[in-house]
């Protein structure tokens, strides 16, 4: 997923009015934000923030000293871990990583959902994607089954006998 795309429905679950045009910068496809009362915004996770400082949710950004160092730590893994790594020994090595660490958690940072949790989610979701088996359409049907025509014309009904 571009951080573009990211970006806008991070602003959509925060509730925000569309209205940002983002571009990208640099052969890296970073993500920029021009503001309207500012100079521009460069990087996801800092557009990000950003956006929930805009929204008033600025609790994703953690709610304690500790918390707050922990949400950027894993806003930091997002962008030089997970960005820009594609080969499926990378991908195995980050998912085997991140569900070591998160055995004995809820989220990212320990009870608290925050913005590493959602930012983590788009950074991997393609991921994820890609190591699922291909799915079967909800269509598609068994090659012997034959459609039931009684349930539109119900048998006649038969009186039991004891």
């Amino acid at each position: 997923m571009a951080a573009a795309a990211e970006l806008s429905l991070l602003e959509k679950s925060l509730g925000l009015s569309k209205g940002n045009k983002y571009s990208a910068q640099g052969e890296r496809q970073i993500p920029v934000l021009q503001t309207n009362n500012g100079p521009s915004l460069t990087g996801l996770t800092t557009i990000a923030a950003h956006l929930v400082k805009q929204a008033n949710k600025e609790y994703l950004l953690g709610s304690t000293a500790e918390e707050k160092a922990i949400v950027q730590q894993w806003l930091e893994y997002r962008v030089t871990q997970i960005d820009g790594h594609s080969s499926k020994n990378d991908i195995h090595t980050l998912l085997k990583d991140l569900n070591s660490y998160l055995e004995d958690k809820v989220y990212l940072t320990g009870y608290n959902f925050t913005l590493a949790d959602i930012l983590l989610y788009y950074g991997l979701h393609r991921f994820i994607r890609l190591t699922q088996p291909p799915q079967p359409p909800a269509t598609t049907t068994l090659i012997n089954e034959e459609p039931f025509t009684w349930r539109q014309n119900p048998p006649p009904a038969r009186r039991l006998t004891s």
